[in-house]
């Protein structure tokens, strides 16, 4: 079958479309399947011993020291109510530096001595497993002859029950290390940096008089963005296949610029899709909240509520699996690549954070007089010296080849990383630069006009959605992290970031109460040094503007493009003693994190410019040719007919596949002093030789007879679903 005859009969599949049967059963109550697939608090008080409840309880709660005793008790629990669920086997889930999820699946049954099989499922068998090392990046952690790996459960992440429609597995979450205790996975400096972040925090708050604040920890509501697109497009593209975005494909002739998709009606087949993907999300305990229309067509977002960081970020994961499982049984294809598709908005995963407990509520919550809230300033303040301190760190937080493509544009948060505060916080903070806050911009209300309508309030201050790291009203929005990544790199950069800055505001306001100095005049004091060194990072105007870059750089902030301009952020001295100080990470470790991100870069993009190689080879030329064909056997008549025909086709997309053919054998061939010149070729070389191409190919896709032209265009994939 010719490349445009798979292309039209893609559409013809579309077009013949028919609906899943509905997942929901008439009688079953929506709130009722919240959390049913999940080994809950709930269900271990009914199931564990009171002493053995009462020890994980503290343990979730309080992050006391893990009971090793406890583990047979818990594991014979939760293999006992799995089997009731249904459930054959058992899976140690864990999540490496791939920015994916790994699973290891075990049969619970073991045959026994009369020829039958029985349940096994021993507490050491629960507490750890052993999957191979080194098959996972590692960034020279691991050598490749040294395989051991060890997966250990994390008690704070509770357990679930997965469905397939052939059986179910109960999944545990872990973390993932080295036989030398290093850590391999992104879960481990999460939750070492939770840690750090509760000692530092109580130390604050016991200054103010909060002997005892409850465990304090950073929680995360992350906003995913996606794309879907009918899988049969998907499987005839593949680009789409092998690398996650389009390396080829002309604009359409209406794209986002009519902004009539953004929060429009949701489309019948995505809002059943979407119904689905929530139920089995409820099911496994993800809150999903939020859904609706993104700014590009064919784009989308869900929005979780807020959770203890580690949770949101195991639930991230697992929303990602679900949400591609589902996606596929209504025959379409979720896209989470940062750029699927040039020309319109790419896809992010804002996620907004914050910190505090169940005692003394969220500590970045303002109230309705900031300037008299001593202590929301404080911890506003750690966040804002957090910031600019190791702005650097945060980028390379979110630094991926994907993610490049979308970060600077005027679609998401320049790579430079600022603080925007709103009106009253901006102003609150000013005033204590200069002396001392005595008073807060108020809410106000809004009179629209209309009798029938009610008078709206408005908050004293706007938002700002050209800004990296916004403040909301009550937590911080961290808008760069890229659709495709985990959200663990993020959050335990800025929990150790905050961690360091809780630190100094402790030890400053410790000293000098120690010195006898009133305690609320110190207070106003570190503010006012805070502010005075750190206020530079504090912009609340246009981050897409040309003016901003030169501001920005007069204030002495980080401009770091590119990944592999931020990558070096990881292993500067300042960076490892920062992480090493708080327990978070070792050098190696900190050694590994760039090594195996720089890899992944130089990885990724010479598999896009292998792609393009073949696909212009085996696509994009012969239609060149076939084309180039029809108008050389028909010049007379098109000029007879007043049409110049441009019968040198080829050469303007040969010549450009030549050069990146070349490109690319230099990379195969070269042996470069370290990783990152190679990462460095890639970025400086491939990159503007699969432009070159692209151009050549998306001019042709314009002028090349429709009916020859063998990929799914772009007006067809977001259009068409």
């Amino acid at each position: 079958m010719s490349g445009s005859a798979a292309r039209l009969q893609a559409i013809d599949a579309v077009i013949a479309y028919e609906a899943p049967t509905p997942t929901f059963a008439p009688a079953e109550a929506p709130g009722e399947i919240f959390g049913r697939n999940v080994f809950t608090k709930a269900v271990m008080q009914k199931r564990l011993p009171k002493g053995v409840f009462k020890s994980v309880v503290a343990t979730i709660e309080k992050q006391a020291p893990l009971d090793p005793a406890i583990a047979d008790a818990v594991a014979s629990a939760m293999k006992d109510w799995a089997l009731e669920m249904g459930a054959t086997h058992y899976a140690h889930v864990f999540y490496p530096l791939t920015h994916g999820t790994a699973e290891k699946h075990d049969s619970f049954f073991e045959p026994d001595d009369d020829g039958g099989s029985i349940a096994e499922f021993a507490g050491k068998t629960l507490v750890q497993g052993e999957p191979d090392a080194s098959s996972f990046p590692n960034g020279g952690l691991r050598s490749t002859f040294e395989a051991r790996g060890y997966t250990g459960w994390d008690v704070t992440s509770p357990a679930y029950v997965l469905e397939n429609r052939n059986g179910t597995t109960l999944c545990i979450p872990t973390v993932f290390v080295s036989m030398t205790g290093e850590a391999l996975d992104h879960k481990t400096p999460l939750l070492r940096s939770q840690q750090a972040l509760a000692t530092q925090a109580a130390r604050v708050l016991a200054l103010f008089g909060h002997g005892d604040a409850g465990t304090i920890v950073s929680y995360a509501g992350p906003e995913q963005e996606y794309f879907l697109i009918d899988r049969n497009f998907f499987l005839s593209r593949p680009d789409l296949l092998n690398a996650g975005r389009t390396l080829f494909g002309a604009k359409p002739p209406k794209g986002q610029e009519f902004d009539d998709h953004y929060f429009g009606a949701i489309p019948d087949r995505v809002l059943d899709f979407m119904l689905h993907a929530e139920r089995e999300l409820f099911k496994v305990g993800i809150p999903a909240k939020t859904r609706h229309n993104e700014v590009a067509p064919g784009q989308f977002e869900i929005a979780p509520m807020f959770e203890r960081s580690n949770l949101a970020a195991d639930h991230q994961q697992l929303l990602m699996v679900t949400m591609k499982r589902v996606a596929r049984e209504h025959g379409m294809e979720l896209l989470f690549h940062e750029k699927p598709f040039e020309g319109v908005n790419g896809s992010g995963k804002h996620v907004n954070f914050s910190f505090g407990s169940s005692t003394v509520g969220n500590l970045l919550l303002p109230g309705d007089t900031p300037h008299e809230n001593a202590q929301f300033l404080v911890f506003c303040a750690a966040v804002i010296r957090a910031v600019h301190r190791y702005g650097g760190l945060l980028r390379a937080s979110v630094a991926s080849a994907s993610n490049d493509h979308r970060l600077g544009a005027n679609e998401a948060p320049p790579a430079i990383i600022s603080v925007f505060l709103g009106e009253q916080l901006a102003d609150v903070f000013d005033q204590i630069a200069k002396g001392g806050a005595t008073s807060s911009k108020e809410k106000g209300t809004m009179t629209i006009g209309v009798d029938t309508l009610p008078v709206l309030p408005t908050d004293p201050g706007d938002r700002n959605r050209t800004s990296p790291f916004a403040f909301t009203g009550n937590r911080f929005e961290f808008r760069a992290p890229g659709s495709m990544q985990s959200i663990a790199a993020p959050v335990y950069t800025i929990n150790t970031i905050v961690t360091e800055a809780l630190d100094f505001i402790a030890t400053a306001l410790e000293e000098r109460v120690a010195g006898g100095e009133d305690f609320n005049h110190a207070v106003q004091k570190v503010l006012e040094q805070i502010i005075t060194d750190h206020g530079a990072a504090v912009f609340n105007g246009d981050g897409y503007s040309p003016q901003w870059q030169v501001e920005a750089e007069a204030r002495g902030l980080k401009n770091l493009r590119t990944t592999l301009d931020a990558l070096p952020e990881l292993i500067s001295a300042e960076a490892i003693e920062l992480f090493s100080r708080y327990g978070v990470f070792t050098e190696r470790e900190m050694h590994s994190r760039y090594e195996v991100a720089v890899e992944q870069y130089e990885l990724s993009i010479a598999v896009e410019a292998k792609l393009t190689v073949e696909i212009a080879g085996t696509s994009v030329l012969p239609a060149a040719i076939r084309y180039q064909t029809q108008l050389a056997q028909n010049v007379a008549a098109l000029k007879a007919a007043g049409v110049e025909a441009d019968t040198s086709l080829l050469e303007a997309v040969s010549a450009p596949v030549k050069a990146l053919r070349e490109a690319l054998a230099v990379l195969k061939a070269a042996t470069f002093d370290d990783e990152a010149h190679g990462a460095l070729h890639a970025r400086d070389v491939l990159l503007p030789a699969m432009h070159e191409v692209r151009v050549a190919a998306d001019e042709l896709e314009t002028l090349v007879a429709d009916d020859l032209w063998p990929l799914a265009t772009y007006q067809e994939m977001l259009y068409i679903r």
